[in-house]
């Protein structure tokens, strides 16, 4: 687990890049700007969040309450948009940056089934094959892909 400094200076740097992202550029449509940096204006002190709490003791679904309704309303426009958002949320930048590899799928795997049984009402087993379809595996390797894309473009 990273030391509290160590997630602090990475909050720090999530929020100067999200502010940096935001500056200078046009506004974008409310389509796109569910999208792209959907989190931009959610508070999220990244500062609190103790991964390892949550590797003993589980997660309580509404604490991602913000997570899962940007992620019901990015579904309306697809499997991809919903993966797209799913994959911005701060959060997840930290727990893929600083925890190990395995630890960090439980925790993605955990949600993506959390937010099927909380939103769409599936039970767990629902939930996992609907993740393990290749029509959402598809989706989700596609919205990597152009975050991944998006980022290079943004750091060169």
């Amino acid at each position: 687990m990273a030391t509290p400094k160590k997630q602090h200076k990475h909050a720090q740097r999530a929020k100067s890049k999200a502010k940096q992202n935001r500056m200078g550029k046009p506004a974008k449509a409310s389509a796109s700007a569910l999208i792209d940096h959907p989190f931009d204006d959610v508070k999220i002190d990244l500062s609190t969040f103790d991964f390892q709490d949550i590797k003993e003791n589980g997660f309580e679904p509404e604490d991602f309450d913000d997570l899962f309704q940007a992620m019901k309303a990015a579904e309306t426009r697809g499997l991809q948009a919903m993966c797209s958002v799913f994959l911005q949320y701060p959060v997840l930048e930290l727990v893929i940056s600083e925890e190990e590899e395995e630890d960090a799928t439980d925790f993605l795997m955990g949600l993506l089934i959390a937010f099927r049984m909380t939103v769409h009402g599936d039970d767990e087993d629902a939930a996992l094959a609907w993740v393990e379809t290749p029509t959402f595996q598809t989706a989700y390797v596609e919205a990597s892909r152009l975050l991944a894309e998006r980022s290079a473009r943004n750091t060169l």
